[in-house]
């Protein structure tokens, strides 16, 4: 019962805080200041299943579907944050369905949460054969980034990217602890050696 009613207060606080205060209308919003409507933070991309990503089993390999989101994910949480960003949390990831060599892997990211300098993003990754137009759901990936600097507020729109808002803090709060970015742990691409400050 205080589970749903801590659910309910966030949902409430996220709302009103968007609320024009002299309208009565439900779908009369304003965005806060340093604020980002959440269906503005999405990308997509789309990769065709070749059979060298295949398996031992003739499947696509799970770790290039897990470096495909990732790369869809770090994408999203820098061009949100404006700023390179580095990944300090990726939560359980299961294997709903396997995907077969030669399906459509369609991959779509958002960003659902945000605080201070973290960005929570979801990677929705669905599978779609040539044969059947359905497109069937094969990983739902979660991964927490640490952007270099303060990055804005994700607020939702709907009810649906409320629930994926909940979900993000959700994620978010199960990470282990707070993680920061030393300047002094950089990687500079050219010299391939660490930044020494």
């Amino acid at each position: 019962h205080s589970c749903l009613s801590v659910l309910e207060v966030t949902c409430k606080c996220v709302y009103f805080s968007t609320r024009e205060p002299w309208t009565i209308s439900f779908r009369s919003r304003v965005l806060p200041p340093n604020a980002v409507w959440m269906e503005n933070s999405k990308l997509k991309s789309l990769e065709i299943c070749h059979p060298q990503e295949r398996n031992i089993f003739n499947r696509i390999f799970g770790g290039f579907l897990m470096r495909k989101a990732y790369e869809l994910g770090w994408a999203t949480a820098c061009s949100f944050g404006g700023s390179r960003p580095f990944v300090v949390a990726v939560d359980d990831i299961m294997f709903q369905k396997p995907v077969e060599v030669g399906s459509l892997l369609f991959l779509s990211s958002q960003v659902c949460f945000t605080q201070n300098n973290y960005i929570q993003v979801r990677v929705h990754s669905e599978v779609a054969s040539l044969q059947e137009k359905e497109h069937t759901t094969t990983n739902v990936f979660h991964f927490t980034f640490v952007s270099e600097k303060e990055v804005p507020l994700v607020f939702p729109k709907t009810y649906g990217e409320s629930m994926l808002y909940l979900d993000g803090q959700r994620h978010f709060n199960s990470m282990s602890g707070p993680a920061t970015v030393r300047k002094d742990h950089l990687w500079n691409p050219r010299n391939t050696t660490f930044v020494e400050n």
